[in-house]
């Protein structure tokens, strides 16, 4: 029998949100029926949640009930010959990819950290470093199992005409449980990485080398240092990679090799201290600047080396702010974001700058959009984090863009609103019996 209990271990993949939550943790698919079921008993809106690596709110639902899919996780069937992987929702990418890459395959997209479950990925329609060249996650899914809350079980396809398939694919969960999906994979030759690191002066540069890139490599990305000034400003890392023809086919071992045991405290991470880590990379990377071959973790995922990494940013936790603006306005609006966050003196060393292409996600809330999408992280220093990321709101939607739901915990609604303007129709999709924080604060 499903059963919801009470946990107190609930916060946001950036620690700012923590609340008490029900929940109950199914399984086996035919558990969930039941779940729903025991949910409308006690009146609880419910949403269904994988590994939280949401750094905002969207996997939070304290007024109501999480449905904890990550024990749904099996391999359904792999068909080679199709380039097709079926798997249960609560199925993450580390056990694909531990299937999938010894065997020669890879999945065609995939977010910074491998730590996701398949289901999430698709409710959240991930990016990763090669948009330009594969789009979102969304355009490589080719069916979902969707289980509404008044016990319909339906089959979505890219076909569907009812709109319902484009309003789950980045619908944060909303539409009902995503039980399994059918996504389609890619091949490689092994598990290593042909990769070049380009230091880059200012944003003119980064622009040059990003558009210069794209053509030849299949994934980019660069690290800036958001608080140079003057002729500095926008200097910054830049990495492009392909898959390796030649190299081993296993992967190595990919367990964390850090762990933060506590949370460090507050006064660590200041202007000082992250300034100076700045500038201590970019040396160290224009030094090691050229060519190479590395393993295929180490490149997609560098952050999952470090265990529970978010303690780095204290107890009061951190916000991840990231947004896309048009290609008419990216360099003029990303500089002055740039401006904005050295002037305050609340720089990030976690800073991502990239570009993203013209692929179209099926997804109605779907982020990517032609443009840059600068992501930024930001310890919580309460009032002044919150006025400098308003500022930059300002920047974001004066230039035409908008912000990723997935890592937000603060967005407002005219925001939401102006940079996702499908939310109308979007709304029309929701199950009625579906509830996040996310959805809860924006829809009102």
């Amino acid at each position: 029998m499903i059963q919801f209990s009470t946990s107190d271990e609930i916060r946001s993949w950036g620690g700012v949100i923590r609340a008490p939550h029900k929940v109950a943790r199914p399984t086996w698919q035919d558990d969930l029926p039941e779940a729903l079921i025991a949910a409308r008993k006690d009146d609880l809106p419910i949403l269904a949640t994988g590994l939280r690596r949401s750094y905002g709110d969207t996997c939070l639902n304290p007024d109501g009930a999480l449905l904890d899919m990550t024990s749904v996780d099996r391999a359904i069937f792999f068909d080679p010959d199709r380039l097709l992987l079926r798997a249960e929702a609560g199925i993450s990418f580390d056990v694909l990819l531990q299937m999938l890459v010894r065997k020669g395959f890879f999945l065609p997209v995939t977010p910074g950290t491998r730590f996701v479950t398949l289901g999430g990925a698709i409710a959240n329609d991930v990016h990763g470093k090669n948009h330009h060249a594969a789009g979102t996650l969304g355009r490589w899914v080719r069916r979902i199992g969707l289980l509404r809350s008044d016990g319909s079980q339906l089959e979505l396809t890219p076909q569907d005409n009812t709109g319902l398939f484009s309003a789950t694919i980045g619908g944060l969960g909303l539409t009902g449980i995503i039980t399994w999906a059918e996504i389609e994979v890619m091949h490689i030759d092994s598990a290593m990485m042909d990769i070049e690191n380009v230091p880059f002066a200012n944003l003119d540069e980064f622009f040059h080398v990003s558009r210069e890139s794209e053509d030849v490599f299949d994934y980019t990305v660069s690290w800036i240092d958001c608080l140079a000034k003057g002729k500095d400003l926008g200097r910054g890392l830049f990495t492009r990679g392909n898959h390796a023809q030649k190299g081993a086919r296993l992967p190595s071992r990919a367990d964390p090799k850090l762990n933060m045991p506590l949370n460090f405290p507050g006064f660590i991470l200041n202007r000082l201290s992250i300034g100076a880590f700045n500038r201590l990379y970019h040396w160290n990377g224009s030094r090691k600047a050229g060519r190479g071959t590395v393993p295929i973790h180490p490149f997609f995922y560098p952050l999952d080396a470090i265990g529970h990494w978010y303690r780095m940013y204290g107890r009061r936790g951190m916000y991840q702010y990231q947004s896309a603006v048009p290609p008419e306005n990216e360099r003029d609006a990303t500089k002055a974001m740039l401006e904005t966050i050295s002037s305050a003196g609340e720089g990030s060393f976690l800073a991502v700058l990239k570009t993203f292409g013209s692929k179209p996600s099926p997804g109605m809330l779907s982020f990517p959009r032609p443009g840059t999408t600068l992501a930024l992280d930001f310890p919580n220093r309460g009032a002044s984090t919150l006025q400098l990321m308003d500022r930059l709101d300002a920047i974001v939607r004066e230039a035409g863009g908008r912000l990723y739901p997935a890592k937000d915990g603060r967005m407002t609604v005219d925001m939401f609103r102006s940079g996702f303007p499908q939310w109308r129709d979007f709304a029309k999709y929701v199950d009625p019996n579906f509830q996040s924080h996310f959805w809860k604060r924006i829809a009102q």
